[in-house]
């Protein structure tokens, strides 16, 4: 995150310039990378996808809307979508437009935001971010972006995928620790040392790093993507 009292946003690097400057000037600070999933990120926990009415219709469509709904909730703890514009083209009956918004918010827990042009999206998104980082001051994940642009971000991104471990406390143990490989190779007491870090969590921490890999079916039939658009 910016400077303190400053709202920072991840945007992916496809979104308008339009946007982008409707949101500095609500006072965000924007940066633009390409992200992975969603479109914007908003705090450690809020991603959000920005859908035009007719690329809403589009989605549901090809089947693109359910995709991106499971990868959002699958990387973020909250999700959000936001459909802009005034009117849908119709090419969706009402039924089936009301099923997919239903599953949506019903079945994979993600709200539906209506927006009439970039300016409601733009204080939309500035009012989630503001809440979520200046309310409890928490700080921007880097899992959801598809690589890390620094030396330290690709190490922050790499500890924060130990079980427990958020942005703030990534970084807490790379001061500490000084490196990936320490961290890694510190043994439970060791890790004890950082304030917070509790006996659960430690241990969770050595389980992952000291268990053989096991492969599930599940695991073995996943291929990565590229981002579904």
């Amino acid at each position: 995150m910016g400077k303190e009292g400053v709202v920072q946003i991840f945007m992916d690097d496809r979104e308008s310039a339009s946007l982008k400057e409707e949101l500095e000037g609500l006072g965000a600070k924007v940066e633009k990378k390409r992200l992975e999933v969603g479109d914007f990120i908003l705090s450690e926990r809020v991603i959000a996808e920005r859908k035009t009415r007719n690329d809403f219709e589009s989605s549901i469509i090809d089947g693109r809307l359910f995709q991106q709904a499971a990868r959002m909730r699958e990387q973020f703890e909250r999700s959000i979508i936001i459909v802009e514009g005034e009117s849908f083209e119709e090419r969706v009956k009402r039924v089936a437009l009301l099923g997919a918004l239903a599953a949506l918010m019903v079945d994979y827990g993600i709200p539906v935001m209506f927006t009439r042009g970039v300016e409601g999206t733009a204080e939309f998104l500035f009012a989630v971010a503001k809440r979520e980082q200046l309310g409890e001051k928490k700080e921007i994940r880097l899992l959801g972006e598809r690589k890390a642009r620094t030396l330290a971000e690709q190490q922050q991104l790499i500890i924060e995928c130990l079980p427990g471990v958020g942005p703030k406390r990534a970084k807490d143990l790379l001061r500490y620790f000084y490196s990936v490989e320490n961290v890694v190779n510190a043994t439970e007491t060791e890790l004890l040392e950082l304030e917070g870090m509790g006996e659960k969590r430690a241990k969770d921490i050595k389980k992952v790093v000291k268990s053989a890999y096991k492969e599930t079916g599940k695991e073995k039939g996943n291929n990565e993507g590229e981002k579904v658009n």
